[in-house]
C-alpha cells in the first residue's frame, strides 16, 4: 500500500488584513502517499473548515493517492442530522461509548448503583445502550422548551433514588439544561451527579453555570481543546479520544473495517 501521512490543520498563519485570507502550504511531498488531515470543528469554525478545504485541495494537486479529512467534532452537525444519502464519498462515524464505559468503570467506585440519565428524550437510545453494557438501570428527563437554548419545565421519567446519576448527552454548549438537569436529579433523590459528554462546546455562561451547579464532575472528550476552560472550572475532566483516532486512521490505510471501534477502546 501506500505510504501514509498525517497533517495537523490550524497551524496556517493568516495574511495581514489587508489580504485576510488563509495561505496553507504543505511542507513535504505527498504524491502518492495516502493523507489524512486532523481539523476539528471548533473555534473558528469557518476559518477551519476553509483551512481543512484548501489543504486538501493542495494535496490533490500535489497527487496525493487519496487524502482522508479526520473531525473530531463536525461543523453543523447540529443543524442536520443526516449524513447517509448526502454524501457521495465513504463517512465513517466514530463513537465515544467505549470511552466513556472504561471511564465509568475506572473513575466511579459506585458504578453498579448507577443510573444513567438522558437529558432529553432524543438521547433514549444513547443511554439505554450504555446502561445495557454496564447492566444498570437508565432514565430520561422530558423537557418542554419555551424557545432555542431556554428549558422551561422538566420531568424526570425513572428512578435515581439513593443512586449515582450519569447523564449522558452528544455535546453541551451552554449547559443550561445539563445544569437544570442535575438540580431535578438531586431533588428526585440521586446521591451524586456527574456529566459525561462527547463535545464540550460550553460558550456563553457555561463555566459559571457548571461552577455553581452540584455537579461532581463533568467529562468530555477531547474533540474540542479544553485547557483554558479547565483552568476557570475544577470540575471539567477529560477524557483523551485520540487512541481512537489513530486506530481508525490505521484501519482505514490498511483496509480494515472500522466497526471494531464501536465496542474496543485501542490501547
Amino acid at each position: 500500500s501506500s505510504p501514509v501521512k498525517l497533517f495537523s490543520a490550524g497551524g496556517s498563519q493568516p495574511l495581514p488584513l489587508t489580504l485576510p485570507h488563509l495561505i496553507v502550504e504543505i511542507g513535504e511531498s505527498v504524491r502518492g502517499e495516502d493523507v489524512y488531515i486532523v481539523q476539528s470543528g471548533c473555534g473558528e469554525i469557518n476559518d477551519n473548515l476553509m483551512e481543512l478545504l484548501i489543504m486538501i485541495n493542495a494535496c490533490k494537486i500535489a497527487s496525493a493517492s487519496r487524502v482522508t479529512a479526520v473531525i473530531p467534532c463536525f461543523p453543523y452537525a447540529r443543524q442536520d442530522k443526516k449524513d447517509k444519502g448526502f454524501f457521495d464519498i465513504p463517512v465513517d462515524n466514530l463513537y465515544a461509548e467505549p470511552a466513556v464505559l472504561k471511564w465509568i468503570r475506572e473513575n466511579i467506585s459506585e458504578w453498579r448503583n448507577c443510573t444513567i440519565v438522558s437529558p432529553d428524550a432524543g438521547g433514549a437510545k444513547r443511554v439505554t445502550s450504555i446502561a445495557d453494557r454496564l447492566n444498570v438501570d437508565f432514565a430520561l428527563i422530558h423537557k418542554e422548551r419555551k424557545k432555542a437554548n431556554e428549558v422551561d419545565r422538566m420531568v424526570l421519567v425513572g428512578d435515581v433514588k439513593d443512586r449515582v446519576a450519569i447523564l449522558v448527552d452528544d455535546m453541551a454548549d451552554t449547559c443550561g439544561t445539563i445544569c437544570h438537569a442535575a438540580d431535578k436529579l438531586l431533588s428526585a433523590g440521586a446521591t451524586r451527579v456527574y456529566a459525561i459528554l462527547t463535545h464540550g462546546i460550553f460558550s456563553g455562561p457555561a463555566i459559571s453555570r457548571i461552577n455553581n451547579a452540584c455537579f461532581e464532575a463533568v467529562v468530555v472528550t477531547n474533540t474540542i481543546p479544553q485547557e483554558d476552560k479547565m483552568k476557570h472550572c475544577s470540575k471539567i475532566q477529560v477524557i483523551d479520544i485520540s487512541m481512537i483516532l489513530a486506530e481508525a486512521i490505521r484501519r482505514t490505510h490498511n483496509g480494515e473495517s472500522v466497526s471494531y471501534l464501536f465496542s474496543h477502546v485501542p490501547l
